[in-house]
């Protein structure tokens, strides 16, 4: 292939440097190679990107590159029907010739494969070459991408989208594991568990909420502690309602006021202090009462007499 070419022209340089990449480090999510008559001319397979209604699907398409790259951006045009793109027909992108004003010399022609599965599940947004099909028929269409390869093109070009077929083939799941189909069985199993629910109300998974007739909400049944009645008295009907109907109340609701008096019972300590403090007081009392007599003068001669 080398000895066709310039290998001083820098776009030959270019191109024949990323093909001994891509031979080296290939990848599970796509393949793409030049045609042996002329290396402007590529071929490429891409994965559907996973845990979108392309899983599963291999879409090829076909690459060319300018006179000028890397410094000008190639053109990509879908050949396998997918639903996001129109077939054989180029596509508006940021990484196409569309828009040469985004185009780095540094990306190259792995780098542009990436972007593409990374555009396959966007908006479309009307953008030129792109399809707005529904999930369900992307998905059909992903199924049937695997059947075979696309007819295009000459003999030899042919030979090589089939190859790449058969690598992509080997590296992608198959669309059985497509997550519409998923989708789409969990719904049918929600809907019929949906329908035996409502004829079995009391059949729910745990923790779901249901509202009650009077528009509130029940919880998930919680266990309520017992509440401390020393006394023996029975709660009042209003507080055993309550919790018949799993309802949590707070502490401040479900309060028992018992109906006896409360005893109060003095504490054996409390009165000896409460004895001693008479006793001081009366001693003070008489104390003060003999300085009294002292200092008046009956007092005197009271003493004096005596």
């Amino acid at each position: 292939m080398a000895d066709k070419y310039n290998l001083k022209n820098p776009a030959v340089k270019r191109i024949l440097q990323e093909v001994k990449e891509m031979q080296s480090n290939p990848s599970h999510d796509f393949m793409s190679l030049p045609l042996e008559e002329n290396i402007f001319e590529w071929q490429f397979a891409i994965r559907g990107p996973s845990e979108t209604e392309f899983d599963g699907g291999i879409y090829h398409g076909r690459i060319q590159l300018p006179a000028e790259y890397p410094f000008k951006p190639p053109s990509f045009m879908l050949l396998t029907p997918n639903g996001r793109f129109e077939t054989q027909t180029k596509i508006c992108l940021s990484i196409s010739n569309h828009h040469p004003e985004h185009w780095q010399p540094s990306w190259s022609v792995r780098t542009a494969l990436v972007a593409l599965i990374a555009f396959m599940p966007t908006n479309p947004n009307g953008a030129l070459g792109s399809l707005d099909y529904k999930k369900e028929d992307r998905c059909a269409l992903a199924i049937k991408s695997r059947e075979a390869a696309p007819k295009f093109g000459t003999p030899e070009r042919q030979k090589l989208i089939d190859e790449i077929h058969e690598y992509m083939l080997s590296k992608a799941p198959h669309a059985e594991n497509n997550p519409t189909k998923a989708h789409e069985e969990q719904s049918r199993s929600e809907e019929a568990e949906a329908q035996v629910n409502s004829h079995n109300p009391e059949a729910l998974p745990a923790g779901e909420e249901v509202p009650d007739q009077a528009g509130d909400r029940i919880v998930e049944e919680q266990e309520v502690p017992e509440i401390a009645n020393p006394a023996g008295v029975e709660a009042p009907r209003e507080v055993q309602s309550s919790f018949s109907r799993n309802q949590v109340l707070p502490t401040s609701e479900t309060r028992v006021q018992n109906p006896k008096p409360a005893t109060t019972v003095q504490n054996p300590d409390g009165r000896l202090f409460t004895l001693a403090a008479i006793g001081l007081t009366i001693a003070i009392a008489v104390l003060l009462l003999k300085k009294f007599i002292k200092s008046t003068e009956y007092g005197a001669v009271f003493f004096n007499g005596s």
